[in-house]
């Protein structure tokens, strides 16, 4: 594998080869400004900056956090770690499909699918075999879910919903063919992929900041949906912006901001949005017929501050189809079931730890001082004093030191096996009942 770390977009052919025949190659660069435009008229009009995280969740998934990267030099024999104990699972003849109950299955209730469910958990290594068989879904089986949950990327609550269910049932020898799948995809890697740098994985929607083979920080991210996929990229961040400007494409000012004027005159102030004419002039929304056949050929800018479409913080990197990742003012994206509904840029949750990793560096982006900047409202792009490698991958299954096996939905139905893609874009999860 070649050593040398070059800015390049990956193939996009062999990575959406299944997801093609589904039109999920619709990428034309000025939709990615669609999810900076949501996170407009979504926002909450949040009156400070404060980054916001589930904490329960954080707490649930601990039992199978790792700082191990995902991608490391010796991330290929966790893999085949993890196959060999698959392979014999399969070889013993799997594991007992969980019948779905007439009562919610959570911690107190008795039913007789539950005796599967023990089975189950027991047999892929979440549920101790003491714990024995019985018909009672005690705190055992309670921790041997969330468990089970937090490895698969679903919310460790302990309740069996209708995708911990879907997850649950995927046949050993399906997972043990995902396994093998994400197993080629890791080999394409160099082993050294920079002694910092930042990795993207796309179906477990998160970030990880990486410096001498421990992950130092890691994020929860909203990135592309089926029908505008985040792409692959192995490439270098050059630029973090404080209190960056956003600027709305023509699409969406013609779609959708001009109607929005034609109801309410005011949006625009609402919204700190200004009209910039061709020499650089600041025009007043009042002298525009926002009736007129055609929308006016202005640039619509917004202003730094707490409404702002990328909030406080863009992360540029380089690439040929306008991707970036940033904060948002709509920080309850990230207590979502699943994050895949961008138009490919990549949202970051505490987004700030993420660039006082980044500036560390450059001197003399303190946390501080980054934080004294972000209060001014002023914007100010900031060039790294080197360079990061950033990679934004799709490994749906892998394996980690301590036996922990990880699996998620493949949700660019790119694994090779329809049962994989569990559709996981509801915004909670139901319970089978």
């Amino acid at each position: 594998m070649t050593k040398k770390i070059v800015p390049e977009v990956v193939s996009r052919r062999a990575m959406l080869r299944s997801a093609v025949s589904l039109g999920a190659v619709a990428l034309a660069a000025p939709a990615f400004a669609q999810d900076a435009f949501n996170d407009l008229i979504g926002s909450s009009r949040r009156g400070n900056w404060d980054d916001q995280f589930d904490a329960n969740s954080s707490r649930a998934a601990a039992g199978v956090a790792s700082n191990t990267p995902v991608l490391s030099p010796e991330s290929p024999g966790f893999v085949q770690q993890a196959m060999m104990q698959y392979q014999q699972i399969v070889s013993n003849g799997g594991w007992p499909e969980v019948p779905p109950s007439q009562q919610k299955l959570q911690i107190g209730v008795s039913d007789p699918s539950i005796q599967a469910l023990r089975q189950r958990l027991m047999i892929s290594g979440d549920l101790p075999r003491e714990a024995g068989i019985s018909s009672a879904f005690d705190s055992y089986v309670d921790g041997a879910l969330k468990r089970f949950q937090a490895r698969h990327g679903l919310p460790a609550d302990g309740v069996i919903g209708e995708f911990t269910l879907k997850a649950m049932n995927i046949p050993a020898d399906v997972r043990l063919q995902q396994l093998n799948t994400n197993l080629i995809r890791i080999q394409t890697f160099p082993e050294e992929l920079g002694r910092r740098h930042v990795m993207v994985n796309i179906p477990a929607a998160y970030v990880e900041a990486v410096e001498d083979g421990s992950v130092a920080t890691r994020h929860a991210a909203v990135v592309g949906r089926l029908s505008r996929p985040t792409h692959l990229v192995n490439s270098k961040i050059y630029e973090v912006i404080l209190n960056p400007y956003w600027t709305a494409p023509r699409s969406i000012v013609e779609k959708d901001i001009v109607p929005l004027m034609r109801k309410d005159p005011t949006y625009l102030e609402k919204n700190a949005i200004r009209l910039i004419d061709g020499k650089g002039n600041e025009v007043a929304p009042e002298t525009v017929d926002w009736n007129a056949e055609k929308a006016p050929n202005f640039m619509f800018r917004q202003d730094p501050g707490k409404i702002n479409a990328m909030a406080s913080t863009k992360i540029n990197f380089y690439n040929k189809n306008g991707e970036y990742m940033h904060d948002t003012p709509q920080q309850g994206l990230f207590n979502k079931l699943m994050r895949f509904e961008s138009s490919g840029c990549v949202r970051v949750q505490n987004v700030r730890d993420l660039t006082t990793w980044l500036l560390r560096e450059t001197p003399p982006w303190s946390r501080q001082q980054m934080e004294q900047v972000i209060t001014t409202r002023v914007n100010t792009p900031i060039k790294l004093a080197e360079e990061v490698p950033v990679y934004f991958v799709y490994i749906s299954a892998w394996g980690m030191p301590d036996g922990v096996v990880q699996f998620r939905d493949d949700i660019y139905q790119l694994d090779g096996n329809a049962e994989l893609a569990l559709d996981t874009t509801a915004t909670t999860e139901q319970p089978v009942q």
